[in-house]
């Protein structure tokens, strides 16, 4: 049987903070809602985990945010040219956009984003109690957001993170006061999370079910307990009513969650394009002649090449990663696994490999434009979006010039 206590305990750090009480199966809950830009709420948690009638502590974090939060050095580990070979750079790019929004809420109101959760992490090292882990992977969460939306939805969405990268005003008062009362994730998106059921389905009530389930799981055990969950605000009120009233197995209700669709595998646009473009060839020869053809296939070659090396130029590549971008350009929609970008990017972190400062300073650099060209890591992944970009750009001239001739 399962009741549910919401209310201020008197002389109780929980006596100003959201909070509430949900008992079930044995196990007692104590949800925490917490700001993540909040002096108070680290100082609530701090003397909370500290408290003796708490023997496990959960936090919304999962296992690679943990590590971020309480090993500075994390990153230093990154790989790159797996993440290059692999097709995550979008992945770990957005991740180092959501640093970088967070990294701006830390200078401007001197407390670092997600405190609070870290303070509760190393009070449950400190007292050697079980800490849970049971936010969604920040990975999936994103690949789920992201498959949900329509294509204009996507370029939305990778608007607000690009732009997320390069800002450098100050957060709004008013943003602040929503992060206070809702979700970091969210926060991150802005306006548009808002405005966007799938985005607030995949940043909020999916990850309301997540955790409930994780709760659930990890204190299955039957043994009777008191556990401090520490969560952002906005997500108490949904937490606490999954945690109530779900009786889904955890387990099936985590494999539903965890789980992206891939969708179609084959890249129907580069095959379109590659089909056009070689069609408009193939007319261009037979109506026009080599004359007609030639001039066809070059202004293909010239705009493509032309296109994908400005890219690369832009993110500040290496010549040679330039001139490797530019040539693979026009190929690219004749060999749709291998983006521009990524040969770019590639011959980028071989001939200018990152060090070890690079690794150790991601985090700080990539808050501002000029650091995002500084630290060569964050660079190689500028020279993969840029030079994508540029031959996408560079495709829609030369499909155009190609029209133009064929009228």
């Amino acid at each position: 049987m399962n009741t549910t206590t919401e209310a201020a305990i008197s002389a109780d750090p929980l006596a100003d903070q959201p909070h509430a009480i949900v008992e079930r199966d044995g196990v007692r809950y104590t949800l925490l809602g917490t700001a993540h830009v909040s002096k108070a709420s680290v100082d609530a948690v701090e003397t909370l985990a500290r408290d003796p009638r708490f023997d496990a502590i959960a936090v919304e974090l999962d296992t690679q945010r943990l590590r971020h939060l309480t090993e500075p050095d994390a990153l230093r580990d990154l790989d790159l040219f797996r993440i290059l070979r692999e097709g995550k750079t979008g992945l770990v790019a957005a991740n180092l956009a959501l640093s970088a929004y967070q990294r701006r809420l830390s200078e401007q109101l001197g407390v670092e984003p997600g405190a609070e959760l870290k303070a509760a992490a190393l009070a449950a090292r400190e007292r050697d109690l079980p800490l849970q882990v049971i936010d969604r992977d920040v990975g999936i969460t994103l690949r789920r957001a992201y498959k949900a939306l329509g294509f204009w939805g996507r370029m939305k969405l990778v608007a607000g993170l690009g732009a997320g990268l390069f800002e450098r005003e100050e957060v709004d008062g008013e943003q602040i006061e929503k992060l206070k009362e809702g979700d970091m994730l969210e926060a991150s998106f802005g306006e548009f999370a808002a405005s966007s059921p799938p985005i607030y389905q995949a940043l909020i009530a999916e990850r309301d079910r997540y955790m409930a389930a994780r709760l659930r799981q990890a204190n299955a055990d039957g043994r009777p307990r008191e556990v401090l969950a520490v969560v952002g605000a906005g997500h108490l009120k949904g937490l606490a009513q999954r945690l109530r009233e779900d009786d889904d197995l955890p387990s099936s209700v985590l494999g539903e969650l965890d789980l992206v669709a891939t969708g179609s595998r084959v890249p129907w646009i580069s095959i379109a394009i590659a089909v056009v473009v070689l069609a408009s060839f193939a007319w261009g020869y037979w109506h026009g002649g080599a004359h007609l053809g030639t001039a066809l296939v070059t202004t293909w070659f010239i705009a493509t090449f032309i296109g994908g090396g400005v890219g690369a130029i832009a993110a500040g590549g290496h010549p040679l990663s330039v001139l490797a971008g530019a040539l693979w350009s026009p190929f690219k929609p004749f060999h749709p696994g291998i983006a521009s970008g990524t040969v770019s990017a590639l011959v980028e972190a071989w001939i200018r490999k990152p060090t070890y400062q690079d690794f150790l300073h991601l985090r700080d650099d990539v808050a501002t434009l000029r650091g995002w060209y500084r630290n060569r890591v964050s660079r190689t992944f500028l020279n993969f979006f840029l030079t994508c970009l540029g031959t996408i750009a560079g495709e829609v001239v030369a499909v155009a010039l190609i029209y133009g001739k064929l009228g």
